[in-house]
């Protein structure tokens, strides 16, 4: 004996009620419109607002050096850390677009860090030919300058091609000599 099964009478007619969901699909938050409706205003906004992304005006902004003038201010750098005074452990630095835009990391020469520099991470003092004191923090495990070290380059305005003479005055006291690159032009 086979029972015949009673069907449940139907509902109002689709046009009247919302569609039948599912609870799993009904709790799940409103999806995602993917049509592109932002106007490049709106984008602008977006990307001005997080601190990841660049701007069309940075890009414009930067500086690209030539070879010549890259190895002018190399040039240069050297000659000026040839008169310097030999009890101050110097090294030469030419800054690449990593150093002055984007990432502001400074990674210094490995020799001279073990050789010269703490053990541990530590807050270090660069003072420009102005007499103007910045810090920067150096992480002894990465051998380079992170924390400020972004501040440093924009503040003195630092681009791809500049060359820099550290030159250590005491344990964590630096006076940086700044070669431009665009000297090279003059």
């Amino acid at each position: 004996q086979v029972k015949s099964a009673k069907r449940k009478p139907r509902g109002p007619p689709p046009g009247d009620a919302p569609p039948r969901r599912s609870g799993r699909v009904a709790s799940l938050p409103e999806q995602p419109n993917y049509r592109f409706e932002d106007t490049y205003a709106d984008i602008e906004k977006k990307i001005r607002g997080s601190r990841t992304h660049s701007t069309r005006t940075d890009l414009i902004d930067r500086v690209y050096a030539t070879e010549e003038a890259r190895t002018y201010a190399t040039d240069m750098a050297e000659e000026l850390q040839a008169k310097l005074d030999p009890r101050h452990p110097s090294f030469v630095k030419p800054m690449t677009q990593s150093h002055v835009t984007g990432g502001f990391w400074l990674g210094l020469p490995k020799q001279f860090c073990t050789k010269y520099l703490p053990k541990r991470d530590e807050w270090i003092t660069l003072v420009d030919e102005k007499g103007t004191e910045s810090d920067s923090y150096y992480l002894a495990r990465k051998w380079g300058l992170s924390a400020q070290w972004k501040a440093f380059a924009i503040n003195h305005k630092l681009v791809d091609g500049d060359c820099l003479v550290f030159e250590r005055i005491h344990q964590t006291r630096f006076k940086v000599h700044i070669i431009r690159q665009s000297s090279y032009y003059k």
